[in-house]
């Protein structure tokens, strides 16, 4: 399989620039004015630059307000802890917590913003199997 690619927006390049790679660990592509492509664990994202970025609605998982549009990845287990230890300094915006604890869909989670208000979530799973089953709630 090859690499998935995704457009965001964000409303500053430098400092979303500095947010992928010294926060995330991203590396970066062609930079312009305008736009800039980073690999984000092995997949292609692409920021365009806006002058206002847009209004994002909610949705409320286990009682929290989160954001319905985001993205992040699906972790190992532990590299999801190391990378939560690593993030220690900045503000999570929801968690890190345990969604279905003691179900077969157990997964830890935590949802993080880049500096133009992008919500990115990352999660892993106590079994991989149940990522894409259907019998639970995964989402």
């Amino acid at each position: 399989m090859r690499p998935f690619h995704l457009g965001f927006l964000v409303n500053n390049i430098e400092e979303s620039i500095k947010f992928y790679t010294e926060v995330l660990g991203c590396t970066t592509g062609r930079i312009s004015e305008k736009s800039f492509v980073l690999n984000f664990q092995g997949h292609q994202l692409v920021a365009q630059l806006v002058e206002k970025m847009p209004a994002i609605a909610t949705d409320p998982p286990d009682g929290k307000t989160a954001p319905a549009l985001h993205f992040g990845l699906v972790m190992e287990w532990d590299e999801w802890h190391m990378l939560k230890a690593k993030l220690v300094t900045i503000d999570f915006m929801i968690g890190p917590y345990t969604r279905h604890e003691g179900l077969p869909s157990e997964q830890m989670t935590f949802l993080i913003k880049d500096p133009s208000g992008n919500h990115l979530e990352f999660k892993t799973f106590k079994d991989d199997s149940s990522i894409f089953d259907s019998k639970t709630d995964n989402a």
